[in-house]
């Protein structure tokens, strides 16, 4: 199988580049000025055993590869606020032998949160979700870092919205080979991204404020987003990994190891912040909670709270952890109170 990564960044990036350095052949789609160092310089990898450099086909859409093959598959891992656009580019590409991808390829959407799949499933008959759990860095046009060992990440697939088929298991056996990927195939996944998506509710809280530092208020808000998520989930009946299951699951494979010395600076939310892309991924996190709990009569103040703010920040394209964390903490004070007032 050749695997298509549409969005070679951070996730894409360290998926493509291990599953190119095992033999696999790999097409990266990109834009800009990434899509300029990728196709001049190739795929500059940085993980803990070391760095490499992959040259790699590089397009910016389906026309420049012309008929896709009938054995292609499509990783999406452009962030969820570019899915309509990355499904509508890719879903009509003729496929070999008639047909377009929409109709016959697989899509695999390696992605925080769990609309991008849905969005998906509105152009593409067989849409794969994918949990993530693959700390990656993307700040530099043609350079991705994976911070993490002995494997580069975990994650979890199948079918969405249910089920198991031989495309996961192929794909799953190829990142497996790799040796630097987990990847059980799942009858429920998204049960699993329901439990990452309580995870990256703090995403927003730590582009606005910065990386954890351990106990203290950052950490204290931290756990007040994951609470409300947690009853907005309970009330819409929706299943998720419990906290043990997660930790049982990943053990130490995916322990974070500073490279070059350095810490990781920060998660997507971060990244698009420090990169100034003006946008940011809060609308399908915090906003997901804060849908789900609007559809479930469950207040959300410290979510809807999360979400403006990233946005904000996003669009007038401040510096990520610019807001003083007890600034955060007096307003989300506030958003509780006002809730609790009405």
């Amino acid at each position: 199988m050749r695997y298509i990564i549409v969005g070679a960044g951070a996730v894409g990036g360290a998926i493509g580049g291990r599953l190119a350095g095992s033999g696999h052949e790999v097409v990266l789609v990109a834009r800009g000025a990434h899509h300029a160092a990728l196709r001049d310089g190739g795929l500059r990898l940085k993980v803990p055993d070391g760095e490499f450099t992959y040259r790699l086909p590089t397009v910016e859409g389906p026309d420049e590869l012309g008929e896709l093959r009938p054995d292609d598959v499509l990783v999406l891992a452009v962030k969820t606020q570019d899915t309509v656009a990355a499904v509508q580019t890719w879903g009509p590409a003729p496929v070999a032998g008639g047909g377009t991808a929409a109709e016959r390829l697989p899509l695999f959407c390696a992605q925080n949160g769990v609309e991008g799949q849905r969005l998906a499933l509105r152009v593409f008959r067989h849409v794969y979700g994918v949990c993530v759990w693959l700390p990656a860095t993307f700040l530099e046009p043609g350079a991705v870092r994976a911070d993490c060992g002995p494997l580069t990440g975990i994650l979890h697939l199948g079918r969405f919205p249910h089920g198991t088929d031989e495309t996961a298991r192929l794909v799953a056996a190829d990142l497996e080979k790799t040796r630097f990927f987990e990847a059980p195939v799942v009858p429920d996944v998204t049960r699993w991204q329901y439990a990452k998506l309580l995870t990256n509710l703090s995403n927003t809280l730590q582009a606005l404020t910065g990386p954890d530092q351990g106990p203290g208020p950052r950490a204290a808000l931290r756990e007040r987003l994951r609470a409300e998520g947690e009853a907005v989930l309970d009330a819409a009946g929706i299943a998720y990994a419990s906290v043990e299951e997660q930790k049982a699951a990943r053990g130490h494979k995916v322990d974070l190891v500073p490279l070059d010395g350095a810490p990781r600076g920060g998660g997507s939310s971060w990244q698009s912040l420090s990169r100034g892309t003006g946008t940011i991924e809060a609308d399908y996190l915090n906003g997901e909670i804060a849908l789900l709990g609007r559809l479930h009569g469950v207040p959300t103040p410290l979510n809807d709270l999360l979400q403006h703010l990233g946005n904000t920040f996003a669009r007038e394209r401040r510096a990520p952890g610019s807001m003083p964390v007890e600034e955060l903490v007096r307003l989300a004070d506030d958003a509780v109170a006002f809730v609790q007032e009405s």
